[in-house]
């Protein structure tokens, strides 16, 4: 695939600085991109590599100005990032899904699989399952009864989807993953066992979410665990039971929820962050990594660390204080021997 400076900025909205005509080949990153190379820079600490890139095209941002020679070919653009993806994707994504019906598989009967779908070896579809039109059902995967699939969802070998789930539209599941498994309810009894609670409710997956490998989102006790439009989910994140979580949020891996929490819309949280149960978390919420989150967020688009959680800014000030200790020590015990000496 060769494509022109001119013919990258008309489909991606950017500007171009230099040659209009200069082609490329492939994608790389900056830092190894050679010749006939398309490449990106967004965050301005990377501006450097502008100078001793290779790439014949760089996107860079739109208020960019170069403070030394550039050798490269560059388009202004908004989102650098996004606009690199943007044609990763259409031009040079080497990913094909395949069509039609492997077998051995089984489909109960009564389920329609439109022709533009594919369901791959050794998968199970239970009966009433509803398949939307282009779906991908890769092998060993299983949907259970009553089940429902969107169009233009693509889910990947080994994924279990448990029944009467709801999966909507264009949402990618990865492999391993499990959705609908029994959340984690149990009553003690009176001699110290636990009786199992039976888990009748379901998972619900709204539109355009892509979850990783390795999940697990619980069925809901009663009424819906419920993934909301937009949401995106690393691999290996545990979401129990009545969860819900907000539009366009995202998780980063081994993240848990405990049951009942909410998450708000568009929350950034780190990898291994852990939420207690029944709590609400407001909209924009970052939290980072390892974070414990032992009670509500009540108000938007404030940031947290730690475990316990506190405040970004307190958090900084708590580690200021933490390293000054040895200090405050010692200017202590030398203060208290002046003292015995009076």
């Amino acid at each position: 695939m060769m494509l022109t400076a001119e013919k990258i900025a008309q489909f991606t909205g950017g500007k171009v600085v230099g040659d209009l005509n200069t082609a490329i080949t492939n994608v790389a990153k900056i830092e190894e991109a050679t010749t006939g190379d398309l490449a990106f820079v967004g965050n301005p600490k990377y501006e450097y590599y502008v100078y001793e890139t290779k790439a014949s095209v760089v996107f860079v941002k739109l208020g960019f100005e170069p403070q030394q020679a550039v050798n490269c070919t560059l388009i202004k653009s908004a989102h650098p990032y996004l606009s690199f993806c943007q044609v990763l994707d259409q031009y040079f994504n080497p990913i094909s899904h395949p069509t039609g019906v492997e077998n051995p598989s089984f489909i109960a009967a009564g389920v329609a699989v439109d022709e533009s779908s594919y369901i791959g070896a050794f998968a199970y579809i239970a009966e009433g399952v509803k398949l939307g039109k282009g779906v991908k059902i890769y092998p060993n995967c299983v949907i259970g009864k009553n089940c429902e699939v969107g169009d233009n969802t693509i889910i990947y070998a080994g994924t279990q989807v448990m029944p009467e789930c709801k999966i909507g539209n264009d949402c990618i599941i990865h492999s391993g993953t499990v959705i609908g498994s029994d959340g984690f309810g149990h009553a003690p009894m009176p001699d110290g066992s636990f009786a199992k609670i039976p888990q009748v409710g379901n998972v619900i997956i709204e539109n355009n979410v892509e979850i990783g490998s390795n999940c697990s989102i619980d069925r809901a006790t009663m009424g819906s665990t419920i993934i909301r439009n937009g949401v995106k989910l690393d691999n290996l994140i545990q979401v129990a039971h009545n969860v819900e979580i907000g539009e366009n949020t995202v998780i980063a891996a081994q993240t848990g929820i405990s049951g009942s929490t909410k998450l708000g819309e568009r929350c950034m949280i780190g990898g291994q962050v852990g939420f207690v149960g029944h709590i609400t978390v407001a909209n924009g919420t970052q939290i980072g990594a390892q974070s414990g989150i032992q009670k509500a967020i009540k108000q938007e688009n404030q940031a947290f660390i730690g475990s316990p959680s506190m405040p970004l800014r307190e958090a900084f000030k708590t580690q200021v204080l933490v390293r000054n200790l040895p200090k405050l020590n010692e200017r202590l015990t030398k203060l208290e021997k002046e003292q015995d000496k009076k």
